[in-house]
């Protein structure tokens, strides 16, 4: 069973950065997607904001396209998030996902909740203006 744990959050200033990582312990080898993921204080609904698929694509939200960075080190299991140039409007709580489909395939639409089945606690973003 995967067990994702995130780290990293703060508070910085606006234009400021972070960067977070998702530790996995067990194998992620069946993920179909890895992704991250923010949920703000006033928001009942999880926006998906960057993902890597098992080819390696990457895709990115809108909100946070040039601005923001995911990669995976699969030497050590680890998935980041870099995120600069932050917004008093990126502050959430950012969560880390996997989309473990066992037997494996491909496809689907990377940035949508519904298509992840682990998760992990969260951690929060604060960026003040």
């Amino acid at each position: 069973q995967v067990r994702l744990v995130e780290s990293g959050g703060g508070s910085v200033q606006s234009g400021g950065s972070l960067r977070l990582s998702c530790r996995a312990s067990g194998s992620t080898y069946h993920a179909a997607f890895m992704g991250w993921f923010r949920q703000a204080p006033e928001k009942t609904e999880r926006e998906g904001i960057a993902a890597i698929d098992g080819d390696g694509a990457i895709t990115y939200s809108d909100s946070v396209r040039d601005r923001f960075t995911i990669s995976r080190d699969t030497a050590v299991n680890i998935l980041y998030l870099q995120m600069d140039s932050l917004k008093p409007e990126d502050t959430a709580m950012y969560f880390c996902a996997a989309a473990i489909r066992r037997p494996y395939y491909s496809g689907g639409d990377a940035l949508q909740p519904w298509e992840y089945n682990t998760w992990g606690q969260g951690t929060q973003v604060a960026v003040s203006a």
